[in-house]
């Protein structure tokens, strides 16, 4: 399902990755970050919002390595970064859409503020599509249940298309094989 899921969301204008390894994906991201410029100045920073991938231990592996990073994630830091992270539960095949409970705010601040937005999915939560992923949440579970398909785009009356207005205007999604966490 990965391969459909990847050419729907490409199609969209996401970017997809597929790791095996946590070892791979934090050196994927720490890359990321490092050539994108991410420094402790404002507008150059990153936020990553808290979930059950970051574990205390990376937090200080990044922090030691990427100046500008940012843990403590309030509207003002996310309005000031570059680049947000953040755990997302399922992908939909059918849409190239990501879906997580974003109940908390910090998930939700990351993901619509900065210009970019890395979501990190378990490849073993990739679903053929909205059917099935109401088998394993419900509104009655999750207050605020977020679907986020490709970077922002909004189009005027003229249908003049225009990306990141209203949200990110990239959308890294990062699968990773060995993560298992993320599920409601």
């Amino acid at each position: 399902m990965y391969e459909q899921f990847k050419s729907t969301a490409e199609g969209i204008g996401a970017e997809v990755h597929r790791f095996k390894t946590d070892t791979e994906t934090l050196e994927f991201i720490l890359t990321f970050l490092n050539e994108e410029g991410v420094a402790d100045t404002p507008h150059s920073y990153a936020v990553w919002a808290d979930g059950p991938f970051l574990t205390d231990k990376n937090k200080k592996v990044f922090l030691q390595r990427i100046n500008g990073l940012k843990f403590d994630v309030t509207r003002q830091a996310a309005a000031d970064s570059r680049i947000g992270i953040s755990d997302m539960s399922w992908a939909l095949v059918d849409t190239g859409s990501l879906v997580a409970d974003q109940t908390a705010i910090e998930q939700r601040l990351v993901s619509t503020l900065p210009a970019v937005h890395i979501a990190i999915v378990p490849t073993n939560n990739i679903l053929p599509g909205k059917a099935e992923l109401f088998t394993h949440i419900t509104p009655q579970q999750a207050r605020y249940i977020a679907f986020i398909s490709g970077p922002s785009r909004t189009a005027d009356i003229e249908r003049v298309l225009t990306i990141g207005v209203h949200g990110p205007k990239r959308l890294i999604i990062v699968f990773v094989d060995a993560y298992k966490g993320g599920a409601q």
